[in-house]
């Protein structure tokens, strides 16, 4: 019976739906024929009436009121608003009418309503009427989002739409506002629309450009608008740890010579407090700024005086703190230095009602020459810093120019006047000048050319307030979510408001002592959106209330908060898709809503119906976890509809749009089903990854491969990717096109052909998240775990780090591990080898897309292994491995540096295999700071000799280092040891701190000397030659420490071993040098050096042989390298040429000169090293032309002090000219060089050489002779006389004269 109800109950139900669907076509088809009787009345025409007409409102003045009527007409009418007989236009007052039009019905709403209005429809219009642009429907597309900028930069605000009718010469009318102010184009603030676009571009900003922004649009059905913030930030400062500037400049109480200029303070999160403001001005046209105030005021305001009538200025203004003065502010909007009230004395007389005749109040005073006082003296601004006094003018004027004197008084004093160098022409003056807890009254006169006023009644008893004037701090601040990168703030408004501008918000990371401001402009109310936040970290805000003196106390913090989106259900899941049906199931996918509410989503669910029953019935009571549901007991055949709800921890979310009718009927094609589940990982600027799902329908024949296409957005031309099918479900997509929008495909293929396409992804866009990071390889240093990491740029609480290998999920498996702390996520390889070579990515859930890859390869991952053992078997690094020094006493240390060691560092030493500790014979010791070990052995001896050990071990750090010390090394390093214990045991007596040495004075005197130490007075030194004590005229002082052997005109004879001996009675030293050899030749080059630098040019001497040339010098020996050559060829000593020289010079004698020796002569000295070379050039008509001076007189001549030399021919004193030169070298060589000599250089030369113990003289005679004169013979008695024959080009004739004694 039960079944038979059951049957009849079914078909019950199938009549009342096709009854009800019989009645709904029933009634569609008389709505057709409804609607075309409608359509052929519309088409007979009529003129414009009133179906329901206006009628009468009385309403209460400033009220809204909504006037409506019903019109008809055909063609439809043209429908305008009048108010007295003027048309209504919505545009001319934005906000105040709004008039509509729907299905007929016209209204008109007045917001404020004063007047009557009355409607007016026309008829039909024969041309086309004017389309006004508030006429146009737009909607609005892409909007601008909350923008952050910096002062001094620029910024664009973007809005697209869709306007229809596009006209282009009939473009929206658009307004944009800023924090509900309306904005008019300027050099600052450029605005453009056209093209579908609406753009507000600001320029050169300044935090004044901080607000709310507002984009309104007039449309057909009343307005469209979008609003959102514009943060602008603190430029940075031009002297660290300055405050930012100021904002909102502008000047009130604006008088002919006055102005008072206030402003916002900036706000001061990280830099020290402001401790003032400067003020500076400049007149319109120009760029020079003038300072105002000469000390920085503490309050937000401040007078300026002193303007030129007629004058515009603009003003700035700068912050100051102990680091420095901010940068300036944006300069106010020109204000003119004019007297306000002047308009007020012009009056408007109407003569015949024809005529207007402007007069002043002056004009109607009579003939009055002074001023009355003025009235109403009082203080309109009292502050610490300054009191701005004001009054009222006086009436009358008088018939001239008009200025005040101001005084003042204090107590009982006398009144003083204050303003003697300044000529007020306006009611108002600061005074700055007065004294803390004074009490002063203060009295005003009018002046002008002819005379004074009495004085104003006095003012009130004034006197300066304290500035304790900010505002108490804000009371209690409550954050809660807003979204995923802002944060809502609520707090109390402070209890003392005084005169309150806004607030400012200041943040802070959870962990961080670094506090940021949230605004950078004050805001007015007690609720605010902190925008820009990184999704998932936590904060905390604190508020301070701002006013003319400053910024208050901060409030308390507010409790952290993690920056989530508001806790809400989930939008609708989209694109249902059919994957497979049998007959009598259809297995469907979804794709995941947009939004998950805040909350990870728990749960889907999925109705049906059919087309005999549109009442949707569920498919499942519990919930789904995947997005892929088999849908059975279908009827094959059949349509059906599906639709899926999401639902998290805030309930479910609405439904899905219904899916397209599906037939319940079996998949047979050979060809596989769609791909399902496209999704998108590591979207950067050129590459993506795709991802799909197998399909579940397979075909004939198992899948083999899949081909991907892809098309830009709003194309429908796909291009396949692969040429290859992939056999995996994912594909690397490279090539984009930074900032393109792309959607894809799947198709899966097998070997019966290529299947359906799955559905078009959902468009993404090729451009990477801000802060994107990408996946590290590394080696954890306290573990040696060898690991792949990825810092997050965007993370929530619901979020879960995915890690895959080649795009498969890991899950769990013991040879990686997962781990996540903060907003990065570990994976850490337990046992890493060949195995876990290649491609690993994460994708971070719940956000918008964060996700990485990296390709693991085998060169990498050995060398993480090496530094993994390295970390697991640590070493203690050196710097210097196990070394060795020999000290002074013959101690021997040994030593090793490490790069850094540990206060817990232990060590020791192993020699021969047998450990060595600290005692008796050995130290053992280490320094933390310097990482050096050492042991110190004290006695080294034969038995030292082996290998030595030194094993450290500091935490798990272990190292060791060894030295072999063995065979001839050991022998060296026992030999210096012994060394130095000889070296020790000698110098606790007088010893020799510097052997013997020798040193070549500038004189050419060969010293030998050594150094000395330990010594006292009874030390004894003695100096021997071939074991021949040398005594000498001076003992030596050992008590100045240095000792020295003079060897004067040292030669070969001086060869030979000297020695030193240094005794007393704590013992001797001695100290041996061996001139001999090498260190001869080393004396003689040291010589030659010095004789070299100091050698003359090489001079003429006419002798009894013939010439001879000379070359003077500190010292010669023969032993010195010393060559002679003529014209480059080195000549040797014979009869012909005589080489020799004296210990002051050196010389070559050339007997009976020939043409053959003509030429360039030169001498080389040698010291080993370097070459000095002195010439002479022979040249002339022959060495025949000269005659041989035939009596040669030489002298040498000395004296202390040195002598005066004079020369004299015949009697008179010879000077140098160009004919005659006069030379005294060095004390010692005097000489008389006579150049082209001629007979009248004949005659009786003699030297005089005196000095203050006397003189001696020397006298010779010299004759010239003409070549082929007659030389005539001596007289009897007489030596010969010394004859030259001298040609025209001879050469200079010298007499020299060596002097070494004043007698000769």
């Amino acid at each position: 019976v039960g079944k038979g109800l059951a049957v009849i109950q079914e078909e019950l139900h199938r009549m009342r739906i096709a009854t009800k669907a019989q009645v709904e076509s029933l009634e569609i088809q008389r709505e057709a024929m409804m609607t075309r009787r409608v359509d052929l009345l519309e088409e007979i025409p009529r003129m414009p009436d009133f179906l329901v007409a206006l009628r009468p409102h009385t309403v209460w003045v400033k009220t809204p009121v909504k006037l409506l009527c019903t019109v008809q007409g055909n063609p439809r009418p043209i429908v305008k608003w009048y108010k007295d007989g003027v048309p209504v236009d919505p545009l001319r007052i934005p906000g105040k009418y709004k008039i509509e039009n729907k299905y007929g019905v016209h209204s008109l709403l007045i917001c404020s309503c004063l007047m009557f209005y009355f409607l007016f429809p026309c008829g039909p219009v024969p041309h086309m009427t004017e389309i006004h642009a508030s006429k146009l429907e737009v909607s609005l597309l892409d909007r601008f989002p909350v923008s952050f900028g910096v002062e001094g930069g620029s910024i664009s605000l973007v809005c697209t739409m869709v306007v229809i009718p596009d006209l282009p010469n009939v473009p929206p009318l658009a307004q944009w506002y800023r924090d509900g102010k309306l904005l008019k184009p300027s050099k600052l603030v450029e605005m453009a629309l056209g093209g579908g676009t609406a753009r507000l571009t600001l320029s050169h900003l300044a935090k004044d450009d901080e607000g709310l922004y507002t984009l309104l649009i007039f449309t057909k059905d009343g307005t469209a608008e979008h609003s959102a913030y514009l943060f602008v930030s603190d430029a940075a400062p031009s002297t660290p740890g300055a405050p930012g500037a100021p904002m909102s400049v502008k000047a009130y109480d604006i008088n002919s010579d006055y102005v008072l200029v206030a402003w916002k303070p900036p706000n001061t999160v990280n830099e020290a407090p402001i401790i003032g403001y400067f003020v500076d001005r400049c007149e319109a046209g120009s760029d020079t700024w003038v300072q105002c105030n000469d000390a920085p005021v503490k309050v937000c305001k401040y007078p300026v005086h002193g303007l030129s009538v007629g004058h515009s200025y603009h003003f700035r203004v700068r912050a100051v703190n102990s680091a420095g003065i901010s940068n300036p502010s944006r300069k106010s909007d020109k204000v003119t230095a004019l007297d306000e009230a002047e308009s007020e004395r012009l009056k408007v007389i109407k003569i015949e009602g024809k005529y207007d005749i402007v007069i002043k109040d002056d004009d109607l005073e009579g003939y009055v020459t002074i001023p009355g006082e003025p009235t109403d003296v009082h203080a309109s601004e009292i502050f610490k810093s300054y009191v701005v006094l004001s009054w009222k003018p006086p009436s009358p004027r008088g018939r001239a120019p008009l200025w005040y004197v101001i005084e003042k008084v204090s107590g009982t004093g006398a009144w003083q006047r204050i303003n003697t160098a300044v000529k007020l022409h306006s009611p108002r003056y600061p005074v700055f000048d007065l004294q803390d807890g004074q009490k002063y009254q203060f009295r005003v006169y009018s002046v002008n050319m002819y005379g004074s006023s009495e004085a104003s009644v006095p003012s009130e008893p004034i006197q300066k307030v304290d500035e304790d004037g900010v505002p108490s701090a804000p009371g209690k601040v409550v954050a809660t979510r807003n979204t995923k990168t802002s944060v809502f703030l609520q707090w109390d408004p402070p209890k003392h408001l005084k005169n309150l501008m806004g607030y400012y918000i200041d943040g802070r990371v959870v962990g961080s002592k670094d506090w940021f401001p949230c605004n950078h402009k004050p805001f007015k109310h007690s609720r605010f959106v902190v925008h820009g936040l990184i999704p998932g970290e936590s904060y905390v805000f604190r508020v301070q209330a701002v006013n003319v003196f400053g910024l208050s106390e901060e409030s308390q913090e507010s409790s952290p908060i993690a920056v989530e989106p508001t806790l809400t259900t989930p939008s609708d899941p989209f694109d249902i898709t059919m994957l497979s049906c049998d007959g009598s199931s259809i297995t469907l996918a979804w794709k995941s809503p947009k939004h998950c509410g805040g909350s990870k989503i728990t749960a889907y669910y999925v109705d049906k119906h059919d087309a005999d029953n549109l009442e949707w019935k569920e498919v499942n009571q519990a919930g789904l976890t995947e997005r892929v549901c088999t849908v059975g007991d279908l009827t094959e055949g059949n349509f059906y509809w599906f639709q899926v709800q999401a639902a998290n921890l805030a309930g479910v979310g609405l439904p899905s749009a219904p899916s397209e009718s599906m037939k319940c009927e079996a998949w047979t094609m050979d060809e596989p089903g769609p791909a399902y589940d496209l999704s998108f990982s590591e979207v950067r600027s050129h590459s993506l990854i795709i991802l799909w799902k197998a399909p579940v329908y397979t075909g004939a024949s198992a899948v083999t491969g899949y081909f991907v296409d892809m098309a830009k957005k709003g194309s429908s031309d796909f291009v396949t990717l692969n040429q290859e099918a992939v056999s995996h479900c994912y594909l690397q997509v490279t090539g984009l096109e930074e900032g393109a929008t792309y959607v894809f495909r799947v198709r899966a293929i097998n070997a019966n052909g290529v299947g359906k396409p799955s559905q078009r992804s959902e468009p993404v866009c090729a451009k990477a998240l801000p802060g994107t990071q990408e996946i590290v390889a590394g080696v954890d240093e306290e573990t040696g775990d060898v690991f792949l990491s990825l810092e997050a740029c965007e993370i929530c609480e619901m979020s879960k780090f995915v890690w895959s290998k080649n795009y498969k999920p890991i899950g769990d498996c013991p040879r990686l591990a997962v781990s996540v702390k903060g907003r990065t996520s570990r994976l850490t390889f337990t046992n890493p080898d060949k195995d876990d070579l290649g491609k690993y990515s994460v994708v971070v859930t719940d956000t918008d897309g964060v996700s990485a890859s990296h390709t693991l390869t085998e060169d990498a991952l050995n060398t993480m292994l090496e530094l993994s053992y390295a970390i697991r078997h640590p070493i203690v690094p050196l710097k210097h491995g196990l070394s060795y020094e020999i000290l002074e006493k013959g101690h021997v240390r040994f030593w090793l540096q490490a790069v850094k060691l540990s206060p817990s560092v232990s060590y020791r030493f192993v020699v021969n295999d047998k450990e060595v500790t600290s005692g008796e014979g050995h130290k053992i010791s280490h320094d933390v700071a310097t990482g050096i070990i050492q042991m110190t052995v004290d006695n080294f001896t034969r038995s030292d000799e082996g290998t030595y050990t030194c094993q450290i071990n500091d935490g798990k750090a272990k190292t060791q280092s060894s030295l072999v010390l063995v065979g001839d090394v050991f022998k060296a390093a026992l030999k210096e040891a012994e060394f130095q214990r000889r070296e020790h045991i000698r110098k606790q007596g007088p010893h020799f701190s510097e052997y013997l040495y020798f040193t070549v004075t500038e004189d050419c005197n060969v010293m030998l000397a050594c150094k000395v130490a330990n010594v006292k007075k009874e030390t004894r030194f003695n100096w021997y030659r071939e074991e021949e004590e040398i005594v000498l005229e001076t003992p030596p002082n050992v008590m100045s420490g240095a000792c020295a052997l003079p060897i004067p005109l040292f030669s070969r004879k001086d060869q030979g071993v000297y020695k030193a001996v240094l005794s007393d009675d704590r013992g001797k030293d001695t100290s041996t040098f061996d001139i001999s050899g090498k260190v001869f030749d080393d004396i003689i080059n040291a010589i030659a050096q010095i004789a070299g630098s100091s050698a003359s040019d090489l001079v003429l001497q006419c002798t009894p042989e013939g010439i001879r040339l000379q070359c003077y010098m500190n010292y010669y020996t023969e032993e010195m390298k010393t060559v002679w050559k003529h014209k480059e060829s080195k000549i040797a000593s014979s009869e012909k040429m005589r080489i020799g020289g004296t210990a002051e010079m050196a010389w070559m004698q050339i007997c009976d000169p020939s043409d053959k020796e003509k030429g360039h002569y030169s001498i080389e000295i040698s010291d080993g090293v370097k070459t000095y070379t002195r010439t002479f050039d022979l040249s002339g008509q022959g060495t025949q032309e000269l005659l041989i001076l035939i009596y040669f007189l030489t002298c040498t001549v000395w004296g202390e002090p040195t002598p005066e030399v004079t020369w004299f021919k015949n009697e008179q004193e010879v000077t140098s000219t160009e004919h005659t030169r006069v030379t005294f070298d060095g004390g010692k060589f005097a000489s008389l060089v006579i150049n082209k000599v001629t007979p009248e250089d004949s005659g009786k030369y003699s030297i005089n050489v005196r000095n203050k113990y006397g003189g001696e003289f020397v006298e010779i005679t010299v004759s010239v002779y003409k070549h082929g004169e007659q030389i005539p013979e001596p007289k009897l008695g007489q030596p010969k006389m010394p004859l030259l024959k001298v040609p025209l080009s001879a050469p200079p004739l010298s007499l020299d004269y060596d002097s070494q004694n004043t007698g000769c």
